[in-house]
């Protein structure tokens, strides 16, 4: 029987059974979600490609993050929760080792993807098999409260196609700033996930980063210059909440991997990462703060 008070999109999709070893799995480690996941939710179950999971991990939310999660009748979707609140660190980490799926993507609960998101990045993945890739990251738009699009981002300079892993890793350090993106905007292996570990939020602005990092130590990087992700920016986002510790997180990241050798940063790259890292802070806090006032 058909619910009456169901949003009809989340009605209509029902009809895809679960595989029980998914091609991909999609992780949404949710808190306080209530107002913004089911429009992320969505942007999973439209996906062109459809044999994936998607895992929504709850952090002990103390709003209506786990009705909006049940709301949406697709067997694919799994919720969990969490017995206590494991932060965002903890619970990132929780949604790797859940996951079941040949690949991974981690989407945080503001974020959506384009509808050919999971297809184009899985063909890439898909056409090496002996694995030279570490992963695979798009161009994504930056959005608002309302859907509407503030900026594109890309990787500088690039039109697509494969990167050396430490030619990523310099760029962004001495551009002071994460150019592979968001983590909806990346796809990987769960194979090398788990053999890279769990996510390390002790410099929290660059937790994704730090994990790109990690990965590409075992292969390059693949960019697709289509703008196949979003990222929101709006009060209740997590960059947003630690907006202003974001300089200081950046420049303890960049000292961290200045000590190790293999990554090739030099005194040059830490002191221009650090400079630019600066200026994108004062930059990106006033593009929140204009897009938070905003109506």
């Amino acid at each position: 029987m058909t619910d009456p008070g169901l949003d009809p999109v989340r009605e209509s999709l029902t009809a895809i059974a679960p595989s029980p070893c998914p091609l991909v799995s999609v992780c949404i480690p949710a808190y306080r979600g209530g107002a913004v996941l089911g429009r992320t939710i969505e942007s999973v179950l439209w996906q062109t490609l459809s044999d994936f999971e998607l895992i929504i991990i709850d952090d002990n939310s103390p709003d209506d993050t786990v009705r909006v999660v049940e709301s949406f009748r697709d067997p694919r979707v799994r919720l969990l929760r969490n017995a206590s609140n494991l932060g965002p660190e903890g619970n990132w980490s929780r949604c790797l080792t859940e996951a079941r799926g040949r690949y991974f993507k981690l989407l945080p609960q503001d974020d959506v993807l384009d509808p050919e998101c999971l297809a184009k990045q899985v063909a890439v993945l898909e056409d090496d098999p002996d694995e030279q890739l570490a992963l695979v990251f798009c161009a994504r738009r930056v959005i608002d409260a309302q859907d509407r699009e503030v900026v594109a981002r890309g990787y500088p300079g690039s039109r697509g196609g494969r990167i050396s892993g430490q030619a990523v890793t310099r760029q962004s350090a001495r551009r002071g700033t994460n150019l592979l993106g968001e983590p909806g905007a990346v796809l990987f292996r769960l194979s090398l996930a788990r053999r890279v570990g769990p996510f390390d939020a002790s410099c929290a602005y660059v937790v994704d980063l730090d994990y790109w990092y990690r990965l590409l130590q075992h292969g390059d990087a693949y960019y697709l210059p289509e703008r196949l992700a979003a990222f929101r920016v709006s009060s209740g986002s997590w960059s947003v909440a630690i907006g202003a510790r974001q300089y200081d997180d950046f420049r303890r990241f960049l000292e961290k991997y200045r000590c190790l050798p293999q990554y090739g940063l030099g005194a040059i790259d830490v002191l221009v990462g650090k400079t630019m890292a600066g200026v994108n802070n004062v930059l990106r806090l006033m593009v929140y703060r204009a897009l938070i006032g905003r109506r």
